[in-house]
């Protein structure tokens, strides 16, 4: 064996390949007993890796979950205010499992929990956006105008950044909400319901339904499922196209 130590850790479980970087500069990854800094140190055959004061190493198998996140549920593995975290909804047996990007406190719906960091990495970098689908219930009747502006993108948040083209099916119209699926391939904060908030919109309600290949379907609420063996090799087909364009290395 000889890696990256970063690649070691994210082999391990413990984090993406990015993620780590920062807990090698942070002093908190040690190498056979001793503080390393160096992001470019390799580990080899008998070296011993800590990573805050805990032994890691790479799984031969990696465990792959999906989970159907209830509303009022963080997405973190511990939470300093005792509340519930998606790592309480795993079962003991697949051991710690980390999610694959994050859905918000007031959000419900698709999320994936994996070992696997360079998976993790590979599925949430910006340059390399995997589409992403939710189910949002909308105050009011959407206008085509509105409809127009989010398919085609540039609609500018309230920090200033502009969107990206969305694609929008309509679900049902009633006289006082709508109910639509949005995609998208970006990721940044609150970003569905600041974009139907920039459209005179406000989101009632947000599920979300597909994280790529992956579709929530119809797993119970607060329950998970192991990936089927195609979801698998798609997740795989998305890494190994992220690794040929150097989004993973």
């Amino acid at each position: 064996m000889d890696l990256r130590l970063n690649r070691y850790i994210a082999q391990a479980g413990v984090c993406s390949r990015r993620a780590a970087d920062g807990l090698i500069a942070r002093g908190v990854v040690h190498l056979n007993g001793a503080v390393v800094r160096d992001l470019g140190r390799r580990v080899a055959a008998g070296d011993v890796v800590e990573v805050e004061g805990h032994a890691v190493a790479p799984r031969a198998e990696h465990a792959y979950l999906a989970l159907n996140k209830p509303l009022e549920v963080v997405t973190t593995l511990d939470d300093p205010q005792g509340r519930t975290t998606v790592a309480d909804f795993v079962p003991a047996a697949k051991g710690r499992l980390v999610p694959v990007g994050r859905l918000d406190w007031d959000t419900s719906g698709l999320l994936i929990l994996t070992d696997d960091g360079e998976m993790v990495h590979a599925l949430t970098h910006p340059r390399f956006g995997v589409e992403k689908t939710y189910r949002a219930t909308l105050r009011g009747q959407m206008e085509t105008a509105a409809f127009a502006r989010l398919r085609d993108g540039g609609i500018v948040l309230d920090d200033g950044t502009k969107t990206r083209p969305a694609k929008i099916r309509v679900i049902a119209q009633r006289r006082d909400e709508s109910v639509v699926d949005v995609s998208i391939h970006e990721g940044r904060n609150r970003q569905v319901r600041r974009m139907f908030d920039a459209v005179g919109h406000p989101v009632v309600a947000l599920e979300r339904v597909r994280f790529g290949p992956v579709a929530l379907g119809d797993l119970p609420l607060g329950t998970t499922r192991d990936l089927t063996e195609r979801e698998l090799r798609a997740l795989q087909e998305i890494r190994e196209r992220a690794l040929a364009r150097g989004v993973v290395r």
